[in-house]
């Protein structure tokens, strides 16, 4: 499948993190014909065995995206909601939201708070157009879930979007699968859920595998935009981004250094990723059991929690050369 209809069909999945079933179906789909296992733990973590005779090298990437989650219904027929995952107030308001069953709405703020930056999440609401309480509860229930209601399309070379966190890496892992012809390591491409949570399925998934080396395929800040802080070191148009650090993992020197030599041999641009803050699921397996080799194949990313983020394709291309060219050269332990 081409990537931009790959990508564009993830996408298109609900999949809030605890909800990730559609997207779950989806990607068995995808990768049932390229893997000799598949299995779903009680996480609801999708894995894909691919046998080999190496070490146990556990790619992950998480299917679950951030949302909202209703929380009270007002007597108008207004909607109060909770966040799920670090979801940004400056981004959603006004914005369309979508719940699962179709019913649409959009993200409004309490009059006193109109015009104003020092709102709360208490002071939003979802409007879906019900006249009162009673209409409200025939559309939606309390606990129901909505996600950005946004298109993807391509454009110059970059894919726009929402949740690009992390239907990129799922999309870089289904692309991978197709590809891998003479697997060097036993390998274990992991669809992960509730990462938006605190690496919640990494955990129990990287528990059950007991991997030797372990990561995490997601993206990553971008440090290209007006007034960059530097914040993060990667940029886009300049390949995947090898993880050093972030604040859920410092990546042993070997792995960097090995993951960095791969890309080198395979002629494949990398960049270091240095991030400030964030993380992703190889916090999770680096501590898992005795301790994990564990490092990240970085997606530079522009606007990561908002309604539409960018990336740019030929990264996503790369970083899907960079997984084959990993999961087919040997790991040596220093």
């Amino acid at each position: 499948m081409e990537l931009v209809e790959l990508l564009q069909r993830l996408t298109g999945a609900f999949g809030p993190s605890g909800c990730e079933k559609q997207v779950r179906e989806v990607l068995s789909e995808l990768v049932a014909p390229y893997v000799d296992e598949l299995t779903t733990d009680a996480m609801g973590n999708l894995i894909a065995h691919k046998k080999g005779n190496g070490k146990k090298l556990m790619f992950a990437a998480h299917m679950d995206s951030i949302g909202l989650i209703v929380t009270h219904v007002e007597e108008n027929g207004f909607l109060r909601f909770g966040a799920i995952g670090g979801l940004p107030l400056e981004d959603i308001l006004r914005q369309s939201v979508v719940f699962a069953n179709g019913v649409r709405g959009v993200v409004g703020v309490s009059e006193d708070k109109e015009g104003g930056k020092d709102y709360k999440i208490t002071d939003l609401f979802v409007d879906i157009g019900a006249a009162d309480r009673a209409e409200a509860l025939t559309m939606v229930q309390l606990g129901d879930m909505a996600v950005y209601d946004a298109p993807c399309y391509a454009q110059n070379g970059h894919i726009y979007s929402k949740y690009l966190d992390n239907r990129a890496g799922c999309a870089i892992l289904v692309s991978a699968l197709e590809r891998i012809q003479k697997p060097e390591n036993d390998l274990y491409f992991v669809f992960t859920t509730q990462e938006e949570l605190g690496l919640r399925g990494a955990k129990p998934a990287a528990f059950g595998v007991d991997p030797d080396v372990g990561i995490a395929v997601d993206v990553t800040g971008s440090d290209d935009v007006p007034g960059a802080t530097h914040f993060c070191s990667s940029v886009l148009g300049k390949g995947p981004g090898v993880k050093v650090m972030d604040r859920s993992v410092i990546c042993q020197p070997h792995m960097v250094a090995w993951m960095n030599r791969v890309a080198q041999q395979a002629g494949i641009p990398v960049q270091q990723d240095v991030l400030r803050g964030g993380g992703t699921d190889a916090g999770a397996m680096l501590t898992n059991r005795t301790g994990v080799y564990s490092g990240g194949i970085c997606i530079p990313c522009r606007y990561c929690h908002a309604p539409v983020a960018v990336c740019d394709l030929n990264d996503i291309e790369a970083c899907v050369r960079l997984t084959v060219a990993l999961a087919e050269s040997e790991f040596v332990e220093e």
